[in-house]
């Protein structure tokens, strides 16, 4: 099998997955720090240099579920080849550079997702259906939830009756609670499984009761670690409302860029999963590793140019709009992650900014333009399958190899 041909296709295919997570750090990790940038929190340079690092994170600790789903789950009875995945990787990061050539929002889950059903399919594979439900249920989802929960933090933000002072903070403790839950690759799961969480580990350091079904000391340092970031954030808010808004933007910013890069690097690694790590016998964290420094990379020399178009898009919307857009973006990045299911950014921002939006009397974005986005998103998906599909029937009679 080591042939040198076969080893030509390795090269290629890692080169073209290095350059999709170079397009995924450099286009779909911004929107979480433009917030900051336009309400002159942190700075373009400085925001760019964080969302490298704590993507990259994000991707090593958090890739893992989403890249196996990529990689291995969107068609039965088949492996993804090196030419497959290359095949598949070049449609999706064409795809992707039509968007950002075009202005039009491509949703890379949607490009990567359809060209890898594509070359699945060419290979000889046969649907897989169960899953295929699975993921355009949380997608037709994300709309409205991300929505609605935009606009349930865009009307706290605005009550008169309830001051910065108490509604920022709030929001603080939901966010800290959630991290205090969130899954990671370096952290010891008690219970046996691949990942655990600061709440799980302190939980599982003394027996306590459960009450149905719930471990108390989860509950117990999930409610500590919400009350810890509101209170700091508390404290900023009192020495000054301005302060305190900002530091939870660059929080915000800082905890949504970590789920971006987790919920993002799997459309890059994942179609070189069977290769690395069945072929190669390559450990899927050094695959992991490879996707993050695509991120890293991309982030730190792609994206000022869109941080700064896009921070001032998010100060045009204002800082409670921004924020209402954010929350629900950490939120549904978490529970993809955790369902191992590809979701696009764009899909979950644009949908809060719409929600975030309606709080305020108007959503801000005309129908037309609502009605042309989701249309395009379909067509995205439609048309990637079918190019995946013949891209890797072209390749193959061309250079006669599987």
């Amino acid at each position: 099998m080591t042939t040198p041909t076969f080893w030509v296709l390795v090269v290629l295919a890692t080169v073209t997955g290095l350059v999709t997570a170079w397009t995924l750090g450099a286009n779909s990790n911004s929107p979480p720090f433009a917030p900051a940038i336009g309400a002159n929190a942190i700075s373009t340079m400085r925001a760019a240099f964080l969302i490298g690092i704590l993507a990259s994170l994000g991707a090593l600790t958090q890739g893992g579920s989403i890249s196996e789903t990529v990689g291995a789950g969107l068609t039965d009875g088949v492996a993804i080849t090196s030419l497959a995945a290359t095949a598949g990787l070049l449609t999706a990061t064409a795809f992707m550079g039509f968007g950002i050539y075009s202005g039009y929002p491509v949703p890379a889950a949607f490009a990567t997702t359809g060209a890898m059903v594509g070359v699945g399919l060419a290979l000889g594979g046969t649907p897989a259906f169960d899953t295929y439900q699975q993921i355009v249920t949380f997608w037709a989802l994300v709309p409205p939830v991300s929505g609605g929960l935009a606009y349930l933090t865009a009307t706290l933000l605005r009550r008169d009756d309830i001051p910065e002072t108490v509604s920022v903070p709030l929001l603080a403790a939901v966010v800290g609670g959630i991290v205090a839950n969130v899954r990671l690759s370096v952290i010891p799961d008690p219970s046996g499984g691949d990942q655990g969480s600061l709440a799980a580990v302190v939980a599982g350091l003394l027996d306590a009761p459960t009450v149905a079904g719930v471990d108390s000391l989860v509950v117990l340092a999930t409610l500590l670690a919400a009350g810890a970031s509101f209170l700091f954030v508390r404290r900023r808010t009192e020495q000054s409302v301005d302060r305190g808004v900002r530091t939870f933007l660059v929080a915000l910013g800082s905890v949504v860029a970590f789920s971006s890069g987790g919920s993002q690097v799997g459309l890059a690694t994942g179609p070189l999963e069977n290769l690395y790590t069945v072929e190669l016998g390559v450990p899927s964290i050094l695959l992991l590793g490879l996707g993050a420094v695509g991120i890293l990379g991309g982030a730190w020399m792609g994206s000022p140019r869109l941080l700064q178009a896009t921070s001032r898009e998010y100060a045009q919307l204002g800082i409670r709009r921004s924020i209402a857009a954010l929350v629900p973006g950490f939120i549904i990045a978490q529970v993809a992650i955790a369902l191992g299911i590809p979701i696009s950014f764009n899909n979950i921002i644009i949908s809060g900014v719409i929600g975030g939006g309606l709080a305020g009397g108007s959503a801000g974005v005309s129908r037309r333009k609502i009605g042309v986005t989701l249309a395009f998103w379909v067509l995205t998906l439609v048309a990637s399958i079918a190019i995946g599909f013949g891209f890797y029937r072209l390749l193959t009679t061309v250079l006669g190899i599987q």
